[in-house]
């Protein structure tokens, strides 16, 4: 007869498909098949900044989405929040209701010397240090974005930096930490003894929903503060970390315009 209680219980891999999505708030049809992921919902006004034909899409709790044109394409911008938890909510949501390609254009402290402030970080992979990837996958299933998109996202950067050399471009292998304030010094000098670029807090879950489901992902941040040389966001760096800002979006809309995501 089988057991009773087993027969009701819900198989979130199907639940809610086609359909307005819970946290997110939007339903089929809303969005591009590309979402710039901010982790601010503050900064997707900054992302519609470089968009024509804009329309405010949806702002549940801290997802916050626009859509509009950049050349001819057609872009979304949602934030995810701080961390893996609400990041892969928003990613499994998105791809939901017809999102293919991500690419996250976040803030990121660096964890080598060289690495200034609103200098431009390309990820090309991330340490998972994680609970949330943990329940999606094997300890030894690697967090990487998709390698056509990362190399597009470096070419831009750097392209963008031709114009401005007030900046640099560094790619490397990242950290997704869980907790901000947990962050050691014991923890950033093994960081940095690794050769890790930088840490945040949303790749690692980016990465791992991605594979999972078949989509593509990746990740171009500007460099908040330096962890390691000390040079941080509370001393004045604002300005440079906002330019990195505009020009890390930059970069992502021309990768989505010339890989046509």
């Amino acid at each position: 007869m089988g057991d009773p209680v087993s027969k009701g219980i819900v198989d979130k891999d199907s639940v809610g498909l086609g359909q307005r999505q819970f946290h997110i708030d939007i339903a089929p049809g809303e969005v591009s098949t590309v979402a710039l992921l901010p982790g601010d919902p503050f900064r997707v006004p900054l992302i519609a900044e470089f968009l024509t034909d804009v329309t405010d899409v949806a702002h549940k709790r801290e997802h916050r989405t626009v859509t509009g044109m950049y050349k001819g394409k057609k872009i979304t911008a949602t934030s995810t929040g701080m961390g893996c938890p609400s990041t892969a909510i928003a990613v499994e949501e998105l791809a939901r209701v017809g999102v293919r390609s991500f690419i996250r254009v976040g803030s990121s402290a660096g964890l080598q010397p060289q690495v200034n402030p609103g200098d431009l970080l390309i990820s090309e992979g991330s340490l998972r240090n994680d609970g949330t990837t943990a329940a999606y996958a094997h300890p030894g299933y690697p967090a990487v974005p998709d390698l056509r998109i990362t190399v597009e996202l470096e070419r831009a950067a750097r392209e963008i930096a031709g114009r401005d050399r007030s900046f640099a471009v560094h790619s490397g292998i990242s950290v997704s930490d869980d907790a901000f304030y947990a962050e050691t010094p014991a923890w950033i000098s093994q960081l940095n003894s690794l050769g890790i670029l930088n840490v945040e807090m949303e790749a690692s879950a980016i990465y791992v929903v991605a594979r999972l489901r078949g989509l593509r992902a990746g990740m171009i941040c500007s460099c908040s503060s330096n962890l390691v040389s000390g040079k941080s966001l509370y001393s004045g760096t604002h300005e440079a970390m906002k330019k990195g800002w505009m020009y890390s979006i930059e970069a992502a809309l021309e990768t989505a315009v010339n890989l046509d995501l």
